[in-house]
């Protein structure tokens, strides 16, 4: 089979980004003559600044400044010259200063990010592995991947679950010889910590286990000495601990540092540590801040400022408690982060903050899954107990505010986030008075004529396709393909309908739309575990079915008011059944509900593309051959018209035993070849259903060459209404697949069947494009919109994906 065309996962960040772009609150400009670190001017606006990471406010201390100043005057603005050669006069001054801090000498490197790529690849022989938190900064990510080229196995496990990192080193631990965690001291989003205790028991009970600590948002404003978070909790560095912390951010200058206990190992990074080696030094003025710096933190000073900071922490704790705010992570770092569900949410809420005189961060996916998007304010040195106090009042006032508006309301944002209802607050939601929903369980429960009006012709779910499909999947027997159904309809007051669809709640690979190399991978470890990284998914339609699952009169002033209506409704059944996603398919590339969708926190990506051939009824192959492009003639004339000869062709309504387990075999060799969109194996009795279903037939091809004429390739085809001719599943027998050109030919017949019984359309459905486009059928591109609990399972499939393209 040909390949299909997947989501780009760069695409997908790049639209959610762009959005919040177009709408102003990301990719701004500060336009102050010169900054304070209280407040910072944005389209000739004066704010309150709660976005900055330099917590203790030292980027703007005047000896920092002014030793940075003198460091240019004496030594340039660069020394351009890798460390490995010569450092410039005042490194050793640093290196010194640092080790007072910490007790332990460091390597300074250029940043976090470079230091990550520096540290990694030289720390972890061939025979370790690692495993990730899955929200461990990116930087980290990235050079983990470089790993993969050595063959390392790098793992990944959900944000501080515990048991999960047990269960992974449990996997590790017969083939690597140390394990290394890869972890965020403090997350820079939420603000949460790393359960160091924990796990540090963990090493104790797994001699393995070694952890890798990123602790630069945890830095300066904790700990003796402004160590940071880790050391504050740790005390003391063991050898199986590597800490990376930095010299900007509130430490006020620029760099990075890397603390570990073993000296033969701080020796190898720093002998060819990659960046280390091959990238510039720091500048004279950074080395030369962060020395003044560092004596700041080797002074009595730095425990005020922490303690004038934490003073400021709690106090915004006690303010924000007071309005039952979702706080999401409530503790004493400078992080917080309020959720607001939605992404128009919050970008109304930054507005609104805006024109209040703060300006505040927004979390957006990918930094959070995208019904996570949220508010992160920092507090700072900066800050004044009254501008506290007043952004805590504005927050309180317009949180509200800003849900209603957006049609979202606090109950949701808590569900989204797993908090506790008990505080949420009663916002006015919009209200559906001229709309009502109906929802039913079974499409018997539905007028067949009104179905059929709105969403007959459509591929499998005319009213008589969704009897059929609720009998071979609704309380199956099998396990992984035992799906719930669910229709809703909207009307207006007069009865009219507005909306009307129907979707189904099963379980999906997570892989289903992910490159086949993926899913090779995955099931050779689903022939042990077959659940492995699999979710239970509410979607519209089903996976048997494919095409426009949603009727929406967009003629109608009420059709927004509709879609709205359907989208509570939906989240509701997801919230209600905790389901891990929720998934809007199939729409058109370009389509009326876009910004609507996306502004209710889905994410868009873009689907296989759908494949339809439509075409005026036609007597002989030349005239068939004419609605062809000239390259797509030479092909039938040449790949397929010759070949039909081979085969003796017969159409049945219904298959005897013996030839439906032939047929049923044929489609398990497609489906054992074929990872273009994985789902999980039919069983045979959803064929044998097809027996009884005077809509289907079969069109089966014998090949009449060789003894015996055996069953070689079946088309399971579905008769719609005498309009959509669906050839919904194949079966093929490889072994004279290419010498035959098995797959042609049956495309061809299925054309042939199809003008035969008058249909104007055949929904060929997705995967093969190329091919199916050679026989007439047009392209189109379709989406579908996501919502997921978290961003755990894509980027597991992102991993895996680099993983193949590091061995390939």
């Amino acid at each position: 089979m040909a390949k299909i065309k997947h989501n780009n996962f760069i695409d997908t960040v790049d639209e959610v980004l762009s959005g919040a772009k177009n709408v102003g609150v990301l990719h701004l400009y500060a336009e102050d003559k010169f900054l304070t670190g209280r407040t910072i001017q944005i389209k000739g606006k004066e704010m309150y600044h709660f976005g900055t990471t330099g917590y203790l406010g030292l980027e703007q201390d005047d000896r920092i400044k002014e030793a940075a100043i003198q460091a240019i005057r004496d030594y340039g603005t660069q020394f351009p010259l890798s460390k490995s050669y010569i450092s410039h006069p005042l490194y050793s001054e640093l290196e010194s200063k640092i080790e007072e801090m910490y007790g332990i000498p460091p390597i300074i490197t250029k940043n976090s990010t470079l230091g990550h790529l520096a540290i990694i690849p030289t720390l972890l022989r061939d025979e370790d592995g690692v495993i990730m938190d899955h929200q461990v900064h990116w930087s980290v990510q990235n050079a983990c991947q470089l790993l993969k080229l050595r063959g390392i196995p790098v793992e990944m496990i959900r944000h501080n679950n515990l048991n999960m990192l047990e269960e992974k080193i449990k996997q590790l631990s017969s083939k690597c010889e140390k394990i290394w965690y890869m972890a965020d001291g403090v997350y820079s989003m939420f603000g949460d910590y790393a359960p160091i205790s924990e796990l540090i028991e963990l090493t104790k009970k797994y001699s393995q286990l070694h952890l890798y600590f990123d602790d630069v948002h945890g830095m300066s404003w904790i700990g003796k000495n402004g160590t940071g978070f880790v050391f504050d909790s740790i005390k003391e560095l063991p050898e199986n601990i590597v800490v990376v912390g930095t010299l900007s951010k509130t430490f006020g200058a620029s760099g990075a540092t890397l603390l570990c206990k073993n000296q033969k190992l701080r020796d190898k990074i720093k002998n060819f540590g990659g960046p280390l080696t091959f990238s510039a030094q720091l500048e004279p003025a950074s080395v030369a801040a962060a020395i003044a710096s560092a004596s700041i933190h080797l002074s009595s000073e730095i425990t005020i400022r922490q303690k004038e900071l934490a003073d400021k922490i709690g106090y915004f704790n006690q303010l924000l408690s007071q309005g039952n705010l979702p706080i999401i992570s409530k503790n004493d770092s400078p992080v917080f982060f309020l959720g607001m569900g939605t992404p128009i949410s919050s970008y109304n809420f930054v507005h609104r903050l805006f024109n209040e005189g703060f300006f505040l961060n927004l979390g957006i996916y990918p930094a959070v899954p995208i019904k996570n998007t949220g508010i992160r304010i920092t507090l700072s040195s900066h800050n004044q107990k009254q501008d506290i106090h007043e952004l805590a009042e504005a927050m309180k006032y317009h949180y509200p505010k800003a849900l209603e508006e957006t049609n979202n309301s606090d109950e949701k944002v808590r569900k989204a986030f797993g908090l506790s209802l008990d505080d949420a607050l009663h916002i006015e939601k919009q209200t559906y008075d001229e709309v009502t929903i109906e929802e039913k369980n079974t499409i018997e429960d539905i007028d067949k004529n009104e179905w059929n009006k709105f969403m007959g012709k459509n591929n499998i779910f005319d009213w008589e396709g969704l009897v059929y499909l609720e009998k071979a999947f609704k309380n199956s027997v099998d396990k992984y393909n035992n799906w719930e159904f669910f229709y809703y309809t909207i009307k207006d007051k007069k009865g009219k309908i507005l909306l009307i669809t129907f979707g189904t709640y099963g379980l999906w690979k997570d892989d289903m739309l992910a490159t086949e190399s993926v899913s090779k991978q995955l099931e050779e470890i689903r022939k042990i575990n077959p659940l492995h990284l699999t979710s239970k998914v509410i979607s519209l339609g089903c996976l048997f079915t494919e095409g426009r699952h949603c009727y929406i009169n967009q003629e109608e002033e009420l059709a927004e008011k509709a879609m709205k209506l359907l989208l509570d409704k939906l989240e509701e059944k997801y919230n209600d059944l905790k389901a891990d996603m929720l998934v809007l398919r199939d729409f058109e590339e370009k389509n009326t509900w876009d910004k609507v969708i996306q502004e209710q926190g889905y994410f868009k990506i873009n689907m296989p593309e759908s494949c339809v051939y439509k075409a005026e009824k036609w007597q002989n192959y030349e005239d068939f051959s004419k609605v062809l492009s000239s390259r797509s003639r030479k092909h039938f004339n040449k790949e397929i018209i010759p070949f039909e000869k081979y085969y003796n062709i017969k159409i049945k309504e219904s298959l005897s035993d013996e030839e439906m387990d032939v047929a049923y075999k044929l489609y398990e060799n497609v489906k054992d070849n074929n990872y273009a969109i994985n789902t999980f194996q039919y069983a045979k009795s959803v064929f044998e259903k097809m027996n009884s279903c005077p809509n289907w037939e079969f069109i089966l091809l014998h090949l009449n060459s060789v003894e015996n004429s055996p069953l070689v390739g079946v088309m399971f085809c579905y008769k719609n209404q005498n309009h959509t001719y669906v050839p919904e599943l194949i079966g093929m027998d490889y072994k004279w697949a290419k010498e035959f050109n098995l797959y042609r030919q049956l495309l061809f017949q299925t054309i042939k069947r199809a003008n035969e019984l008058n249909f104007p359309q055949i929904d060929f459905g997705v995967s093969a494009s190329f091919e199916k486009r050679k026989v007439g059928a047009k392209i189109i591109p379709k989406v579908a919109y996501v919502q997921a609990r978290d961003n755990y399972t894509m980027e597991v499939m992102n991993t895996i994906q680099n993983d193949y393209k590091s061995i390939s």
